[in-house]
């Protein structure tokens, strides 16, 4: 069995558990319910009427805690490329005091912030082994309008899903994604200790070699060499792909035009599906045409390292549905899509640090696109948001330089992989207790736990 047969079977489990999620993780979106449900119609369906609760901005232990966490979180988060929603959420709400979807709807700020700030910083880093950038524009123009397109079903669907179906497949979810991402940072740990003795081994052979066999080593040992060698310095106008990030800024502005339109329209008229439905044909057209490139071979992700010219038509259609339900389920739980990305990225063969990068990118776009949604619906206070996407920018920062540094004193990029699977494991914990004890509110209250109704949503402000 081949590496590309590998890494294909890698993929097809993480959408797998993908789709086990989509019917289950949107209850975590409607948790708070339990304090804001006023009413239940006589078709059992809960007619939901939003009223926020938003703490005090005062100065005291809960901001500070809340700070902390937060600031871990986002430093944590992007350094693993997976924005750091499942700590937020949770800090959010427990912490701080907020209901359950303003703390969503901050999440989001939250991650966009410390998104933002990390493309910032990664548009000037270059690949580890290769003379490429660090972000891979190629994989993220597939990926990112599929994610988008996700995004907004996911807000959509926010209100509809039962808590019930959540927890316990949830925590499946996050543990199954954890387990798969802290074998592949073993196996790269593995790889990297078999690397440095080999280095240490050669250097040595180096010491006491003539020119004719230091000669022979170069020609048969460039993969180590290739490692060792600094890379070039480039610019940043040099660095960047303008071409793929133009059409990742079209794809964005096209989205959230209809994002904003739609918040103009009436739930549920005409005017509100065609505009929804419409976010179909710009967004499939888009990730269709640079998967119609991969397939013929007119663009590669090069990151990978390989000479893989024409990618397979199912694997390209795999690849764009699990955008889909990585958007989705960020849209619902107010994550950020890169726990699906991150580790989806390393199961092909992208290094660490492209698929953290790569997947910071895409997420950065799909992000935005939800804070203008919930700030039309009015669903978070603007201070408190401006203050914790601060504390989120600078963390993300901090976070990035750190473990660079670390990373090349080490010379182990599989520090990253253990970083996302110890923030996808305190996900896990976090989201799934919280679940857990709203579910038990719930259960104790007698309350309404069936579906709900999109078009009779309202809310109160």
């Amino acid at each position: 069995m081949g590496v590309h047969d590998v890494s294909q079977k890698w993929v097809s489990g993480k959408v797998l558990i993908a789709m086990l999620l989509l019917v289950t993780v949107s209850a975590e979106n409607i948790t708070s319910q339990s304090n804001h449900t006023i009413g239940v119609d006589t078709n059992h369906h809960a007619q939901v009427f939003y009223h926020h609760t938003w703490p005090s901005m005062k100065f005291g232990w809960r901001i500070i805690v809340g700070s902390i966490v937060g600031f871990l979180g986002s430093a944590f988060g992007n350094v693993g490329g997976v924005g750091g929603g499942g700590i937020f959420v949770p800090m959010l709400s427990l912490i701080i005091g907020f209901d359950a979807k303003s703390a969503i709807a901050i999440s989001k700020c939250m991650i966009t912030g410390g998104a933002t700030a990390t493309v910032l910083y990664n548009l000037r880093q270059r690949h580890p082994t290769l003379d490429l950038p660090l972000i891979d524009y190629d994989l993220a123009l597939l990926f990112q309008p599929m994610l988008m397109l996700g995004i907004s079903i996911g807000v959509s669907f926010n209100v509809i899903f039962p808590e019930w179906m959540l927890t316990v497949l949830l925590i499946i979810f996050f543990v199954g994604i954890s387990i798969k991402s802290f074998l592949k940072g073993v196996d790269t740990w593995k790889k990297e200790t078999i690397m440095k003795k080999e280095a240490m081994k050669n250097s040595r052979i180096d010491a006491i070699a003539t020119p004719e066999g230091a000669a022979h080593y170069i020609q048969t040992e460039d993969t180590v060499k290739d490692i060792n060698e600094p890379k070039k310095k480039v610019s940043l106008v040099e660095n960047i792909r303008w071409t793929e990030l133009g059409l990742l800024f079209a794809i964005w502005i096209m989205i959230l035009a209809l994002e904003i339109g739609k918040s103009c329209t009436t739930t549920c008229s005409g005017s509100y599906w065609l505009l929804n439905l419409l976010q179909v044909p710009v967004t499939l057209g888009m990730s269709s045409y640079q998967a119609m490139r991969l397939y013929k071979g007119q663009r590669t992700i090069a990151s990978k390292g390989d000479q893989q010219t024409h990618w397979p038509v199912c694997q390209l259609i795999l690849f764009c549905s699990c955008g889909v339900l990585a958007g989705t389920i960020a849209g619902l739980l107010g994550l950020g899509g890169g726990f699906i990305l991150a580790p989806l990225f390393l199961g092909i063969g992208i290094p660490p640090q492209v698929a953290s990068a790569t997947s910071i990118l895409a997420m950065s776009f799909s992000a935005s696109v939800a804070v203008v949604e919930y700030y039309l619906l009015k669903r978070f206070p603007i201070p408190y948001a401006l203050y914790l996407v601060g504390v989120a920018t600078a963390a993300s920062l901090v976070g990035q330089h750190l473990v660079r540094k670390v990373v090349a004193i080490l010379g182990r990029a599989s520090v990253i992989i253990f970083i996302l699977t110890f923030t996808l494991c305190v996900s896990a914990f976090l989201l799934g207790g919280v679940g857990v004890a709203h579910m038990i509110q719930k259960i104790e209250h007698k309350e309404y736990m069936g579906f709900g109704n999109l078009c009779m949503y309202k809310v109160k402000h």
